[in-house]
Order: structure tokens, then sequence, then C-alpha cells
């Protein structure tokens, strides 16, 4: 990042009772008894930081709610006055940034939808410029570290210092367990890139439904995240936005309470001597899978060599299919997961393609060339 950020932004933050930091409310601001009363019960929870209500909600599809609009502005104002929670909701352009803002809302975030979009990031960014509030920026919605991390640097550029990120899930094609796939590996990226910015974990979105709320929420904890979002509602199955994702005050309360926190560095000095010595034979095993992998490519270099000089197609849909059927099976019976497999096989297969593309289309560049 080319801008300092105010890491301590969470430990700071009035009323943080530790890790995890908790962002809770409904998914949206129905109506005022709705949002007083699901405030009022999660005021009582000591572990809630900050009180989160949808005002403008962009949806999927144009003919569902899509949010109370400034009204529900003056209801988290008021929130604020009776519980003494922090409040926070989404921002999505400008106008929305200024009204925000114009009602003493404690803290934004900014949505999956909108940080796709460095235009619109901008232009919030600029609706921030000389404002000290606490801003969160939700992974954009396909997985795009770059995308994620721009938008981070156009609102820190406009002088943010209280800023964070929100792991939400990641939009997929495929029909998935989760609503959102979580995609682990991207925000455990953005923390070794930016490693003092706070991240939360927003289990409600990545799971789509209540049952599996626990599951990331712990997993999120396991990756030595700072906090989490999750929605709640005093009535979910009357929601009128996802619904099926929203837990009671008194369901997220035993959630709460089920969860382990662990800690992030061992407290005995023995055992982090026998972590040392695991993780250098992890470096060897390592140091293996690279030479295997250097020798793997120089067969696939010469299996294109002799597909060049035979006028053959690098893809061969079969011998593909043959690979993938038997590595599953041999990943399975090594106690190995079917995601493992196909993540690793699907970019060794892509590798070998690519240097088997070099080699075919060697001397085609500059034989076009030549002829311009």
């Amino acid at each position: 990042m080319v801008v300092k950020l105010d890491t301590s932004l969470i430990k700071e933050w009035e009323g943080y009772n530790g890790r995890p930091f908790l962002i809770s409310g409904p998914c949206s601001a129905e109506t005022e008894e709705q949002v007083m009363e699901t405030a009022r019960q999660l005021a009582k929870i000591n572990n809630i930081s900050i009180f989160r209500a949808g005002i403008w909600k962009p949806r999927t599809r144009p003919n569902s709610f899509e949010g109370i609009g400034n009204e529900g502005l003056k209801w988290l104002r008021h929130v604020r006055q009776e519980t003494g929670l922090p409040v926070a909701t989404e921002v999505a352009n400008q106008k929305h940034v200024y009204e925000a803002l114009k009602h003493g809302i404690d803290m934004l975030w900014i949505g999956a939808r909108t940080s796709v979009n460095p235009f619109t990031v901008q232009e919030i960014a600029d609706a921030l410029k000389g404002v000290d509030v606490m801003v969160f920026i939700k992974n954009p919605i396909n997985p795009d570290i770059e995308l994620w991390i721009g938008a981070l640097e156009r609102v820190a550029k406009a002088g943010i210092k209280r800023l964070g990120a929100i792991h939400r899930g990641f939009s997929s094609y495929e029909k998935t367990t989760y609503r959102n796939q979580p995609n682990w590996q991207l925000p455990i990226e953005l923390r070794r890139r930016i490693p003092d910015l706070p991240i939360i974990c927003d289990p409600s979105h990545i799971a789509g439904a209540r049952e599996y709320i626990l599951d990331i929420s712990q997993k999120a904890m396991d990756l030595n995240f700072d906090g989490l979002m999750i929605e709640s509602h005093i009535n979910p199955d009357k929601a009128l936005s996802d619904a099926s994702q929203q837990l009671t005050p008194n369901d997220l309360k035993e959630l709460l309470s089920r969860l382990i926190l662990r800690n992030a560095l061992p407290s005995d000095p023995k055992l982090l001597d026998v972590l040392g010595e695991l993780r250098q034979q992890i470096d060897v095993f390592d140091d293996h899978l690279i030479d295997l992998m250097e020798q793997r490519m120089k067969v696939s270099e010469t299996i294109g060599k002799y597909k060049k000089e035979n006028n053959i197609t690098i893809l061969q849909s079969t011998r593909w299919d043959e690979i993938v059927k038997r590595v599953m099976i041999k990943g399975q019976s090594k106690g190995l997961s079917s995601e493992l497999i196909n993540n690793m096989f699907r970019a060794i297969h892509q590798e070998s393609i690519n240097r088997q593309m070099k080699i075919m289309n060697n001397g085609i560049e500059n034989h076009n060339h030549s002829n311009h």
C-alpha cells in the first residue's frame, strides 16, 4: 500500500471486547420497529461492537426489495442514541456517502458489486476526502485480488486511515454448497500483501444459509481474521431480503458461545522449536515438488515438439480425461481432497498447454512479421 494505514483501528474502537471484532444487524432496515428491536437485543450481547443495517440494497433483480432509503438513516441514528452502539451501512455511490455522513454514520462499507468497478470506487473515494470515518471494503464479486487491493488503495489515497477489508466470498457459475465460494486463498494472499490490514469475514454472504455460518466463522477465526460481520434479524423468516442467511440475536449469541478462539502464536518456546523443525520438513518437500514439476514440464515440452512435427493439436481431451480420473482415484486413496487434486492438476495442465503452445507457434510470429 502506498498510504500508511491506522492498523490499530479495531482494537482502539470504543466497545471493542477482544477478538473477534463483531459487526451485526439485519441485512436491510425494513421498519423502525424491526431495526430498534434487533438493536436492543444485540446490545445485550457483550461482543457486538457495531450495529449494521442496509439502507440502499442493490439487488440482482429490480423487482425485489431495494432498501428503505434515507429514512433508515434516522433509525440508525436512533439506534446509537438509545443503545450506544456505533452504526454502519453500505454505500454504493457518492450520494450515499454524503447522506450517511450527514446522518453521522460511524462506519461505511463498500459492497462487492461496487468494489468491482474502479470508476465507482474512485467517486466514493473522492466523496470521502477530508473525512475521518472507518471504511471497510468487501472483496469484488469476482476473484480478483488486484481489484480488491486497487479499491483499498483508492480509498486510502483519499486520506482514509481507518481502513479494513471484508471477505464475503466470490460468485461462481457452478452451483455449490455455499452461496458464494470462500476462496480462502484470496484473503490469505491479501493478508500476505498487506500484513497490518484488518480483515473481517462475512460468513452470512458466503454461506447463504444459516446452518453453515458457524463453520465458516470458525474457519475465519482459525485463519486469524480480526472479526466477523454476521446478519441478525428479530424474525429472519419474514425478512424482506436474504431471509435464509440471517440469525436471531439469540441464535447469534449461541453461535458466539460455540466459537473456539485460538492464539496466533504458541506460548511455549518448546512448541516453537517443534514447529520450526516441521516447517523445515515442509520446505524440503516443497523443493522436491518444484524439482518434480520442472521434470514434468520438460516431458510436456518434448510432447509438444512431437505434436508440432506431426501436425497434431495440443489439446487431447480424451487423454486429459484419463489423467483427471486416474489422479482423482489415486489422490482420494491417499487422503487428498478432490478440490486439491482438481485445482492442482488444472494448473499443471494449463502450464503444459502454455508451454506446448509456445513450442507450436515458435517461428510463426517471425514468419508473420516478415510478411508485413
